[in-house]
């Protein structure tokens, strides 16, 4: 084989690798965008409660006047 012929088979080595890689990282941005959408509506509903007053059940109920029990 001459260089030419060398040369080629690198680059379409590297030509491979990069598409694979260049494929995994598209797969990797959609996993985060998606993960991203999640976290934005589970802050929007946390935010909407917030808002709302609205604690839940668990967390225990303090007036806004009054002040903490270590007081």
């Amino acid at each position: 084989m001459d260089d030419t012929e060398h040369r080629l088979i690198d680059l379409e080595s590297r030509f491979s690798f990069q598409e694979e890689t260049i494929r995994e990282l598209g797969e990797a941005l959609v996993r985060q965008q998606q993960r991203i959408d999640r976290l934005e509506a589970s802050l929007n509903v946390v935010a909407e409660q917030v808002q709302r007053g609205d604690a839940g059940d668990d967390a225990p109920h303090m007036p806004k006047d009054e002040p903490p029990p270590h007081y």
